[in-house]
């Protein structure tokens, strides 16, 4: 049994680790800040948290503390951690950014939600750095725990306690998953880091071991992910949770499981690529079959957003599928573009809402473009590009994740995918055809005052189509972070 020397740790082992430690450090000084600020000026928390992610990016986006491996190979910052760290990092500073005013309007902005998401995106940062089995599973844990602490923080809505009951129950059943198909690809290979492993695979004579324990990872990924038939929890989540939570859980989160998929399956267990690749597949079909039927059904418009993910996240298993440097890149580009059409779905759901009033059912988008015509454009846009339709970026995401499933030998499933894609399209247009083409119904909601808001979800929904326009950088930033596996 092979395990690594456990030689002195140095100050040359925290430069690659400065975001996270700046990151975790502002978040307990916003703790101890909290204590002394009162409940009205609750903004200054507010601002503090979402200056610490600006920082946090500027030193991701310049490179600051350079890359490498540390702790003995346990965090591994390359270019593929690096783009991801960045696209979650973004994303948590704009859920901070859109639930500023809804918390504060329904006196839910207590001072530990943004220690919470800032906990939690420091978990997902080291999840995607993870080069090891125990930092794979620190990381996530530092994420769950957030996360349904966050699910839970409305404690007076019935709903929202039920949904965090749930996802604790069945995240814990899918951590135990995940923690069993560790240990058997630890009793396989006798070692946790993910590159002794994938040397140890070709010369193992423990194959079946290694395949039930990658079987067992898998499942732990895909409830992570939201795959069908691991998807139980993500419509009651979305729609019990505060609309800024949900907008947290369905954005970076996702991102950071595509990356725990690539650390456990591509630089983990990658030599069982090809035992796996039907079992993804498989899940896959699942999720695109399941999510667009299920979401047809749906006259909830959180619910109806819940199962649409299982369906995006069938597109993005579909290039995990393909396998490679094409797979995986289509796959990553999938991530990024659907966290941030979710961040922007959302975003429209929170500026249509008053205190009193939740914009979460499709009826509530009737006539919408009658009495505000900019935001029926600018849902109208989001709408588009989750559906897929051309020139929105949603497009050619699709385009990304169809290629590499033919490429990776899976006609068959990129068929599948296209006519799911068709089925998608149904509900997506029934929401633009209710805000243009249905009367108004009640009294007209008075416009929001939160100038701030209005502008970043502008920002965000137009970004859909210029980033549709100009797709091709992005592409070439997520071929660059999976160059190596060519």
């Amino acid at each position: 049994m092979t395990t690594s020397p456990l030689l002195p740790l140095t100050a040359a082992d925290l430069p690659p680790l400065a975001p996270e430690l700046v990151l975790i450090g502002s978040a307990f000084a916003l703790m101890i800040l909290d204590l002394f600020v009162s409940e009205r000026n609750k903004i200054v928390t507010h601002l503090f948290s979402v200056a610490a992610l600006a920082v946090v990016l500027f030193m991701l986006a310049t490179g600051v503390g350079g890359q490498g491996e540390v702790f003995h190979g346990m965090f591994v910052r390359d270019t593929a951690a690096d783009v991801m760290k960045t696209g979650i990092v973004l994303l948590s500073g704009l859920t901070l950014i859109y639930g500023w005013g809804y918390l504060r309007e329904r006196k839910l902005f207590q001072g530990e939600i943004p220690v919470l998401i800032l906990f939690g995106t420091a978990g997902m940062m080291i999840l995607v750095s993870a080069g090891s089995l125990l930092m794979v599973y620190l990381g996530l844990e530092l994420l769950a725990l957030c996360s349904y602490a966050l699910v839970a923080s409305n404690r007076d809505n019935g709903l929202a306690s039920e949904a965090a009951m749930k996802y604790i129950v069945l995240g814990s059943l899918a951590s135990g998953l995940l923690l069993y198909g560790m240990s058997l690809i630890y009793g396989a290979t006798g070692s946790l880091h993910l590159d002794a492993i994938q040397a140890a695979i070709p010369h193992s004579e423990e194959r079946v071991l290694l395949v039930t324990g990658a079987v067992f990872m898998i499942a732990g990924v895909a409830f992570k992910l939201g795959a069908a038939p691991f998807h139980m929890w993500l419509p009651d989540v979305y729609q019990g949770a505060p609309a800024p939570v949900a907008l947290f859980i369905s954005s970076a989160p996702k991102l950071a499981a595509f990356g725990m998929a690539y650390r456990l399956l591509e630089m983990g267990v990658g030599p069982l690529s090809t035992e796996l690749q039907l079992l993804i597949a498989g899940l896959a079909a699942v999720s695109l079959v399941i999510g667009n039927l299920m979401a047809i059904a749906q006259s909830n418009l959180k619910r109806m957003l819940a199962f649409s993910t299982v369906s995006h996240i069938g597109f993005l298993l579909m290039g995990i599928a393909g396998g490679g440097a094409q797979g995986y890149a289509a796959a990553l580009f999938y991530a990024l573009a659907y966290a941030i059409m979710s961040t922007a779905a959302f975003g429209a759901i929170i500026a249509l809402s008053r205190a009193g009033f939740e914009a979460e059912n499709i009826e509530d988008f009737k006539g919408l473009n009658a009495r505000n015509p900019w935001m029926a454009g600018l849902v109208l846009c989001i709408m588009a590009s989750l559906a897929g339709i051309p020139p929105f970026l949603g497009f050619w995401t699709k385009l990304a994740v169809l290629g590499a499933a033919i490429n990776g030998g899976l006609l068959w499933l990129a068929i599948l995918g296209v006519l799911c894609a068709v089925v998608g399209c149904f509900y997506y247009l029934r929401v633009i055809k209710v805000m243009y083409f249905d009367e108004p119904v009640g009294e007209a909601m008075p416009r929001s005052k939160d100038r701030v808001l209005g502008v970043v979800l502008g920002v965000n929904a137009l970004a859909l189509l210029a980033l549709g326009l100009a797709w091709n950088p992005i592409m070439v930033w997520c071929q660059q972070a999976f160059a190596h596996l060519a």
